[in-house]
């Protein structure tokens, strides 16, 4: 009888790839796991970022490290090292949902929102566009008013291109000029607001200890609704414009995580769902409460990126009517 070892060698190779499989999912994690986020430390993203990786530790049993990857358009540098991760569940990413539903159709990435899973949304950035105290506008529609009156131009300080598109489309049926200044996040953005660089800058919660403090002046809540900790200033909508940013945060993985590792990542944070220590901890953080788990974060974040398609689509049509 004739034996044919390469034969037997590959159906040996494939069956102990086959056991490894869930033996390596039971065993999750055995080692310490990588949680990735989009801004640098001490950001309020940074500080979710870190309580987050924090519970999951506790329910894990291994060390999650967090590790600041700032820069591109609401997180694209992280989205890119994000997608660049063996998928084994022990490198995971905390940034804004635009870095995967936005930043593809208007910039360019390397990596699209098919590379990724996304296990659960984190909460809604409460957000608005702030001026210097010393402005003497009450509300965005003041400011633009008063730069036409005095026929002056605006300088504004964006954090991701949503709102700096956003921002261009206002300006243009204010007929104002818009001169566009891009940031390093909400640190840099206070400075330059405070300092009289930028006339208008965007900021995410990170805005409520500084207007509180009397040193800078919401014009707008960016988001659908108006801020909950200071509801008498209006939302760009209600001033007449037709637009929002809206800065969920989200939990994600690269795609092709093994089954019963995704499970266990659900399984955690369907618990944290349940923490009222951890969701105290985001309304802290003046983050508005989204529903947890994965089955909502893949709805909405299909949603998003196909309603940004269309923007795009939209823009690139009205931009190639200009051109004729």
């Amino acid at each position: 009888m004739h034996i044919n070892w390469n034969v037997l060698l590959l159906f040996a190779a494939l069956a102990g790839l086959l056991l490894s499989q869930p033996a390596f999912a039971a065993d999750y994690p055995n080692h310490p796991i990588k949680m990735l986020t989009m801004v640098k430390p001490g950001a309020q993203i940074d500080l979710l970022t870190r309580a987050l990786a924090d519970a999951m530790s506790k329910q894990l049993g291994q060390p999650v490290i967090v590790s600041n990857n700032a820069g591109g358009s609401h997180g694209s540098v992280m989205a890119s090292d994000l997608s660049a991760a063996e998928p084994d569940g022990y490198t995971l990413g905390v940034s804004a949902t635009a870095a995967y539903t936005y930043s593809p159709h208007f910039i360019k990435t390397r990596y699209k929102i098919e590379d990724f899973t996304f296990i659960s949304m984190l909460g809604l950035n409460q957000s608005g566009l702030v001026c210097a105290p010393d402005r003497p506008w009450k509300t965005l529609k003041d400011a633009f008013e008063w730069a036409r009156k005095e026929k002056k131009g605006l300088t504004y300080m964006f954090q991701g291109s949503d709102d700096r598109d956003a921002m261009r489309r206002i300006a243009a049926k204010e007929g104002v000029s818009l001169s566009l200044m891009p940031s390093t996040g909400g640190p840099s953005i206070i400075s330059a607001v405070m300092g009289g660089h930028a006339d208008v800058g965007h900021l995410g919660a990170i805005l409520f200890e500084y207007v509180e403090a009397g040193k800078l002046k919401l014009l707008a809540a960016t988001t659908p609704q108006r801020l909950t900790p200071i509801p008498d200033v209006p939302t760009l909508k209600e001033q007449g414009w037709d637009e929002s940013v809206e800065m969920f945060v989200v939990l994600a993985a690269p795609k092709g995580i093994p089954d019963a590792v995704m499970a266990r990542l659900v399984q955690v944070m369907d618990n944290l769902a349940k923490d009222e220590k951890f969701r105290n901890f985001i309304s802290d953080l003046k983050m508005a409460p989204v529903p947890f788990g994965r089955d909502y974060a893949e709805k909405y974040m299909k949603q998003a990126y196909d309603r940004f398609g269309r923007e795009a689509a939209e823009a690139k049509k009205e931009s190639t009517g200009k051109a004729k």
